[in-house]
């Protein structure tokens, strides 16, 4: 049965585009077919002696085995949204900066190739979110995030009136910049920088986390994962928002938009190289400071 991989590459940048002639190359070497997405058909094939298929075109979604991602955590991203509804997990080889999501390094590059030819991986399932924009009781908007849909401000200048809703009942509303919906995965990513905990991907959770809110309580919740997340914007904010899905996917909210999140019945599916403790991975990405950290007692009876 013939072998494909999609392989997703930063399109702006020389080392990723590098990078993924070398994975062209040595997938044809050992006799799988490369394959890109329509909208990096002319990035990819430029300055590569391998005329990859075409997503779509070439090679069904369906038959794709693995996606190669050559970049940082925003191409990881990308490469989620075109394999959505494959079922082929995605490798990410860091080529950005923190890349949280990567499973390696650009200086690992052959060796994640070998792996990904031998199928010596192991796949990781990540909640995801499906989030729905509703007007006037009608769904107008619908998408997935693997880390956050957020709720932001249209305006620098003005505040927006949200309402909270957990599960169907309002828990606080106020004025501020926007509100933040995140999976585990997402944890670490923006919610992470407007203060919200940090969740283990183990854990089935959904957070909410306020950005800048003018409340007296406004910290993040943490609830069940099979809980429903909704944020009405109201009537009487008189200014608009806009909803964005990892950053990539956007719609514009008037006043009386309705947004609400749940968990996914599709995980996000990652290859993992190097299966261990996501306090190891979470110490790694950030510099963490541990030193003079001695461990458990091993003298101990």
């Amino acid at each position: 049965m013939a072998r494909n991989m999609l392989v997703v590459a930063h399109p702006g940048r020389d080392d990723a585009l590098e990078a993924a002639h070398t994975v062209m190359t040595a997938l044809v070497a050992g006799g799988v077919k490369p394959v890109v997405s329509p909208d990096q058909v002319e990035a990819l094939s430029s300055g590569s002696d391998v005329t990859p298929g075409v997503l779509g075109d070439d090679v069904p979604l369906g038959d794709v085995e693995l996606g190669i991602v050559l970049g940082g955590d925003g191409t990881i991203l990308h490469a989620a949204e075109i394999l959505r509804g494959s079922g082929a997990p995605l490798l990410g080889v860091n080529l950005g900066h923190v890349g949280f999501l990567a499973e390696s390094e650009k200086e690992d590059l052959q060796f994640t190739i070998e792996q990904a030819l031998s199928k010596n991986y192991e796949v990781d399932q990540r909640l995801a979110l499906d989030v729905v924009v509703e007007v006037g009781g009608e769904e107008v908007f619908r998408t997935f995030a693997l880390n956050e849909a957020t709720i932001e401000k249209a305006s620098r200048e003005r505040m927006v009136e949200l309402v909270l809703e957990v599960d169907g009942r309002p828990v606080s509303s106020f004025g501020c910049d926007g509100v933040v919906l995140s999976t585990p995965t997402g944890s670490t990513a923006y919610s992470f920088s407007a203060g919200g905990p940090v969740v283990w991907p183990q854990v089935q959770a959904l957070v909410m986390t306020p950005l800048s809110a003018h409340a007296l309580f406004s910290r993040p919740l943490v609830v069940d994962p099979g809980s429903t997340l909704a944020v009405e914007l109201l009537e009487r904010s008189h200014h608009d928002a806009v909803l964005w899905c990892d950053g990539r996917r956007g719609v514009d909210l008037a006043p009386g938009s309705r947004v609400s999140a749940t968990m996914s019945d599709e995980p996000v599916l990652l290859a993992r190289l190097h299966p261990g403790p996501f306090s190891d991975r979470l110490v790694r990405k950030f510099s963490l400071p541990v030193t003079g950290w001695r461990g458990p007692d091993r003298d101990s009876s």
